[in-house]
């Protein structure tokens, strides 16, 4: 039952879950069997976005109901905490009697607030560790937690952190070749020569995919099989919240941080670049006693309208400003989509920013990138919705039209919170000066080994 008549809230947030690998949101193959009998009970958002990626101004955005200006963070390995100017969910909720716990997610900004924390495996290993059961570690440290917390008398709050399918990919069987029955070492096939030709990222790939890998589309199919057993681990957490009672007395979020690429756009197998299979996510929120069942919503949003949205949910009042908005307004018809064009983001490998509209996608570099990509970079996403035709050059009015739009954005939002856009104080981003050329990129980024990659996402927790 629940407590005093008050909702827990569960949030099932999967890193790097690009939202079009899901069997719910129309993947021909089926990776998301249990997701897809949750999303009948629940809503579907099917035009999520994360719009500053990637994981730590993602989840800093999803926490607080903030865009990029009000969180002030936009870098991976952002610099300080979270700014004392806003509140974190369970910030929030711990005034109104809330427990909280952060399973798999602590030190980063967004995290600030949680009463406890409760860490499992760390997610990284290589080839020679294999597998990786990252999501059954999970629900070791999950499945008691929550109990716990049910048993304190306490409405709760807990954030479940999942790690598959962030790389490296390597699920335990059968998921390991429940998508691929070909030779991944095929002698014939070409298509990783590029991938491991990409001297940053080389040496990281050499060490969790298999020796002598040929196949792109064996390590598709490992990201696919990461999915599938994730989805079969959570599972466990609808079955525990079932046989507790309580269920229906809590409002279930599953949703992501940011999608990933996998052989897209020389952005292989991570998560940076703004294209869409990044900045698109998955959003379902199941409960059943105020939201329809089954329901499928078009309308966008981001990441910023979660928190106003489980407030609203939850029948918890705050004075506190949000930019995002309640999803309930899509979801009654109130509205048909929130903001149809917005800014982008990203700090990761690349320091870049952009405008996407429901057709144009506008992307301007902020300093050179070690893909050696434009500087200014335009899509059209209807007639190439996988962006792959740069018509940037063809259309300098367009361009000009579009950097006008983003560059107002940025003005009214720099004198609305008094700031400077933090796109242009993050200038250490990288843990050293602006790159001066794409050059200069490609020589000094490396991840290296999977040691190598998790110290640098702690960097961020710095």
């Amino acid at each position: 039952m629940s407590h005093d008549g008050k909702l827990n809230i569960l949030m099932i947030a999967i890193d790097s879950l690009r939202r079009d690998h899901l069997s719910c949101y129309g993947y021909e193959k089926l990776t998301t069997p249990y997701i897809d009998e949750f999303a009948e009970e629940a809503v579907l958002f099917e035009d999520t976005f994360s719009a500053h990626i990637p994981t730590t101004p993602g989840y800093s955005s999803m926490l607080t109901g903030r865009d990029c200006f009000g969180t002030e963070v936009v870098a991976l390995r952002h610099q300080g905490g979270l700014t004392e100017k806003v509140k974190t969910l369970p910030e929030i909720l711990a005034e109104h009697g809330y427990n909280s716990t952060a399973v798999g997610y602590q030190g980063n900004p967004g995290s600030r607030g949680f009463q406890n924390y409760v860490n499992y495996g760390s997610g990284w290993g290589g080839w020679e560790n294999r597998p990786l059961r990252k999501a059954e570690e999970l629900n070791a440290a999950a499945v008691p937690e929550i109990a716990r917390l049910q048993a304190e008398g306490k409405p709760w709050l807990c954030l479940l952190r999942h790690m598959d399918p962030h790389s490296p990919y390597l699920p335990p069987a059968p998921y390991d070749r429940m998508f691929y029955s070909g030779d991944e070492c095929d002698p014939t096939n070409d298509s990783m020569k590029p991938v491991m030709a990409f001297k940053p990222f080389c040496d990281y790939f050499g060490c969790w995919m298999p020796p002598g890998i040929t196949d792109k589309d064996y390590v598709n199919a490992q990201y696919d099989g990461a999915v599938c057993y994730m989805d079969a681990c959570i599972q466990v957490l609808f079955r525990q919240l079932e046989g507790m009672g309580i269920l229906d007395d809590t409002i279930v979020v599953i949703n992501s941080d940011h999608g990933e690429t996998l052989y897209d756009h020389e952005c292989w197998f991570d998560h940076h670049g703004m294209y869409d299979p990044t900045l698109v996510i998955p959003l379902i929120i199941r409960y059943p006693e105020k939201l329809p069942m089954g329901l499928r919503v078009a309308g966008y949003n981001q990441q910023k309208d979660l928190v106003p949205t489980l407030l609203e949910l939850a029948e918890i009042e705050t004075d506190l400003p949000f930019e995002g908005r309640p999803l309930t307004q899509l979801v009654w018809g109130e509205e048909a989509s929130f903001e149809s064009e917005f800014y982008i983001t990203e700090c990761t490998w690349m320091r870049k920013h952009g405008w996407r509209t429901p057709e144009w996608k506008l992307i301007v570099a902020l300093e050179p990138d070690f893909h050696f990509k434009p500087e200014v970079e335009l899509y059209n996403l209807v007639r190439d919705p996988e962006e792959y035709c740069n018509v940037a050059d063809e259309n300098p009015a367009l361009v000009a039209t579009l950097r006008a739009r983003m560059d107002a954005f940025i003005a009214k939002r720099e004198q609305e919170q008094g700031i400077t856009n933090p796109m242009l104080t993050q200038g250490e981003w990288n843990n050293g000066a602006p790159y001066a050329t794409s050059e200069e990129a490609y020589n000094t980024m490396h991840i290296g080994d999977p040691e190598t990659a998790r110290r640098l996402q702690a960097e961020s927790r710095k």
